[in-house]
């Protein structure tokens, strides 16, 4: 994202997870990082949905559901993410596109230098967020893809390419096109030792889930985040499986958010959603 604010969906994202906390697979799920990274306007959106009222007008529904929606499917995604990072070895954690995320605040791995990748912009409102945190900040990478070098910037920050390192990359696929993607990868690899672990979030190919996008981008019309952060890329398992592997990297699990949803005893609603989005380990 190049627009000089945090992304729509970054907020939307932040927002679910405030949802979900101490609701939804509880002992399993919690993000209590996410309401204090949120504004009070936004803050206000949260505690309607968690009082389960939804707003009369359509201008003021879709957001409504929009992070209802977002709330089911970000619990998954963030367990088996969270679940794969901590059993990683290394002691180097890599956020790309990090938005609001909190993991560098709330993720218990003792010994973990965190860094976060992301847009100038975005890291500027990140930190005016995150200003009342507890605990160690990340080390922040400034990335503007189209100025800047992603391998130059995490050794200027500190990143070291000899040292196992796990990479979290969740959210971010389906924005970039299929050249951003393996540009991405080539370069993580070119900075990952032997025990290096990369976790990447990514959507399966679907005409359902690209015609129920537009009808709703078509519906809501200014209210729809995905106007101007449209989804670029998609990918089936076998072609993430190569991508990964042609650059070093052996996936060692895949699953999707359905399945892990119902590993975790929690039955929502998007079933279908749920069932295209997956969460890969690959490890070097």
């Amino acid at each position: 994202m190049t627009e000089r604010r945090a992304s729509r969906t970054a907020v939307t994202v932040c927002q679910a997870r405030a949802v979900a906390h101490g609701r939804t697979a509880p002992g399993r799920f919690a993000d209590p990082t996410a309401m204090p990274l949120l504004r009070a306007e936004e803050q206000a959106l949260v505690q309607r949905v968690r009082e389960g009222t939804p707003p009369k007008g359509m201008a003021e529904r879709f957001p409504y559901e929009m992070v209802r929606g977002a709330a089911e499917l970000i619990v998954p995604r963030t367990v088996a993410i969270d679940d794969a990072a901590r059993a990683g070895a290394a002691t180097q954690v890599v956020i790309l596109g990090a938005g609001l995320d909190g993991r560098a605040w709330r993720l218990e791995m003792p010994g973990a230098t965190f860094f976060e990748v992301d847009h100038p912009a975005s890291q500027e409102d990140k930190r005016d967020r995150a200003a009342s945190l507890t605990g160690k900040p990340p080390t922040y990478v400034p990335v503007d893809f189209a100025q800047d070098v992603l391998t130059d910037a995490l050794e200027v920050a500190g990143h070291r390419a000899d040292q196992p390192t796990t990479w979290i990359w969740e959210g971010v696929v389906p924005y970039l096109t299929r050249e951003e993607v393996a540009a991405t990868v080539a370069a993580v690899a070119s900075r990952s030792a032997s025990g290096s672990r990369l976790i990447v979030n990514y959507q399966l190919p679907t005409l359902i889930g690209d015609a129920v996008r537009k009808v709703i981008g078509w519906v809501a019309g200014r209210q729809n985040p995905w106007a101007t952060e449209p989804w670029r890329s998609a990918w089936s398992v076998q072609a993430m499986s190569r991508l990964l592997a042609l650059h070093g990297f052996a996936v060692r699990s895949d699953q999707d958010l359905l399945s892990i949803a119902d590993d975790l005893g929690v039955r929502l609603g998007q079933r279908n959603s749920m069932r295209n989005s997956r969460v890969a380990v690959a490890e070097r």
